[in-house]
């Protein structure tokens, strides 16, 4: 496997006495030497997410010598996080991951460049951020950006390192047509309906998981500069953390593909959130945002006084069974977002129904669904359970 850096670049790259006592463990290994560890410093690395993926992978990057290590992500820690985000402390609660993560990186690794961008990856800087680099790990949870980040590998040449995880299982690959193998678009050419698959938010997730995945694709990448070993490129491995068994598929790339098959028709990068299927609840641009039509909602303090009056309504909660068993509302009558459509002969028609979730996107969903269906007497609550916490009963664990 040929090395993404050019052997000028790596040359370039000068080690000082402290980097060769440093990385002292690399050099003697004589498939890797000098000139690896100079191409690992030669090396430009794109990590998108600071969270459980992006933990182990610039973590371990940055240990390994990665010369400079760019990170998206406009999030805040939030003590949910500490579970399996190993970048951020309990002192880092309410701090700006990328400020977070810079601290910890520079204390694994004074002389490793910290590029942060503290902004959603979208299509309109995705080019510009991505520029740089020479390879993309897609930390992500969601569906648009994993979209996202491939088809900008696709389009820039670039190799995109794929992981996943979901409560106890993960999954990693390297989609790089340019290697030989398929993209993402190849496996999964469609996204999921909207509400289908939890995120880890909303499944959980085993806080070890990510750290295994992420380190498999610190791995790849690795392999990738040095141009050692037989890359994922053509293979997607399956961990099971219970059964402690992994799994190998072969990868084919689908000469149909819209992105990198023989007749490509996406050649630009799109609206990720429309082609997700993003609901109006969902994270949105502005112009979106001002477009779409208002749903109805009311605030937690409304849902208080609802709850306090004689007015009969339903309660719906469409957040999953272990969510429900974690935190409650009075009275609530759980029916997931990913079955209600099947279960909506369970709603009547004619009962006030007022929705809730987590925070609000899968209640809006719901709501879109209710609509659509010729339900009138609906509405969501803005900020969901986790509002009801902060807002009106801190007794109500916040997740």
């Amino acid at each position: 496997m040929e090395s993404l850096i050019s052997p000028d670049r790596a040359s370039a790259a000068d080690l000082s006495a402290a980097e060769l006592q440093r990385y002292a463990r690399h050099i003697t290994i004589p498939d890797v030497g000098l000139a690896g560890q100079r191409r690992l410093k030669a090396a430009r690395v794109l990590c998108i997410g600071a969270g459980g993926l992006g933990s182990p992978v610039t973590m371990y990057l940055a240990a390994a010598g990665v010369g400079r290590l760019g990170i998206v992500d406009p999030d805040v820690v939030d003590s949910s996080n500490l579970q399996r985000q190993i970048l951020h402390h309990a002192a880092d609660v309410g701090k700006s991951k990328l400020d977070s993560a810079r601290e910890t990186l520079a204390g694994i690794n004074p002389e490793v460049e910290i590029e942060t961008y503290p902004v959603a990856f979208t299509s309109a800087n995705a080019r510009e951020i991505a520029e740089p680099y020479d390879l993309i790990i897609d930390g992500t949870d969601n569906f648009q950006t994993r979209y996202l980040s491939n088809d900008l590998a696709v389009l820039t040449g670039k190799p995109n390192l794929y992981g996943s995880i979901f409560r106890f299982e993960g999954q990693v690959s390297v989609f790089a047509p340019k290697l030989g193998g398929p993209c993402y678009r190849c496996i999964f050419p469609e996204p999921p309906e909207p509400g289908m698959v939890p995120s880890c938010a909303e499944g959980g997730v085993l806080g070890v998981l990510p750290g295994i995945v992420g380190c498999l694709q610190a791995n790849e990448a690795i392999k990738l500069i040095l141009g050692l070993g037989e890359s994922l490129a053509g293979r997607l491995v399956h961990f099971d953390a219970l059964a402690f068994r992994f799994r190998e598929f072969k990868l084919r790339r689908d000469p149909q593909c819209p992105v990198c098959g023989d007749s490509p028709t996406v050649t630009e990068l799109i609206d990720y959130d429309a082609f997700c299927g993003l609901s109006r609840g969902e994270a949105q641009s502005d112009e979106s945002a001002m477009n779409a039509p208002i749903l109805p909602e009311i605030d937690v303090h409304e849902l208080k006084q609802r709850l306090e009056s004689d007015a009969p309504f339903l309660l719906l909660d469409v957040r999953e069974p272990n969510e429900h068993d974690l935190c409650r509302l009075p009275d609530a009558v759980l029916i997931p977002l990913g079955e209600l459509a099947d279960r909506l002969h369970e709603l009547d028609p004619d009962t006030d129904i007022v929705i809730h979730c987590k925070a609000g996107g899968r209640s809006a969903k719901a709501l879109e669904l209710l609509i659509e269906r010729g339900y009138q007497k609906v509405c969501h609550v803005k900020g969901g359970i986790n509002a009801w916490s902060r807002e009106v009963d801190p007794k109500v664990p916040l997740y």
